[in-house]
């Protein structure tokens, strides 16, 4: 039996909401990766040429042996990211409280990213890429922030207090 008042006291859990939220982000960074990566071959690089031409303002594309090299390596990268970012959830939605530490260092990451691709997007001429960037930092930034993740509100999934917590 719980104190009287403990439902509303205690530290709440990242609602699945937000864990759904973060885990579909994880997915879409995969699956851009994956549009990436098919730029890779001519076969399969229409969906990147797509993607180019919204960031790069209709610019015409040149696919040179070396440009396929770059954006198919980034795609593998950008599914790798993905896919480290899905195990990083999983990892701190089972740390719960005790995951701030690795949430603050993921945001740390992020941000990075985002400073550095952003600036260079920007000089380089394609300021739409910081616009996704920008799009894609919010929808990691704003579950954190609601759900209290970085301040170590969010206990242990499945924990509970000791019969005398109160």
């Amino acid at each position: 039996m719980y104190p009287v008042g403990y439902r509303l006291m205690r530290k709440q859990d990242m609602s699945a909401f937000w864990r759904t939220w973060l885990n579909a982000w994880a997915w879409v960074v995969i699956v851009f990766g994956l549009v990436l990566a098919g730029g890779g071959l001519d076969a399969t690089d229409t969906v990147a040429e797509a993607a180019f031409a919204i960031v790069g303002g209709g610019a015409p594309l040149e696919w040179t042996p070396h440009l396929r090299f770059s954006v198919a390596l980034m795609g593998a990268v950008t599914m790798g990211w993905g896919v480290t970012y899905l195990a990083l959830f999983m990892a701190a939605h089972r740390l719960g409280a005790d995951a701030a530490p690795v949430w603050r260092l993921a945001t740390i990451g992020m941000v990075a990213w985002f400073v550095i691709d952003s600036a260079l997007s920007v000089a380089t001429g394609f300021w739409m890429n910081a616009v996704s960037n920008t799009g894609l930092a919010i929808g990691y930034l704003v579950p954190l922030l609601a759900s209290g993740a970085m301040n170590g509100s969010a206990p242990a999934a499945g924990s509970r207090p000791s019969a005398g917590a109160g």
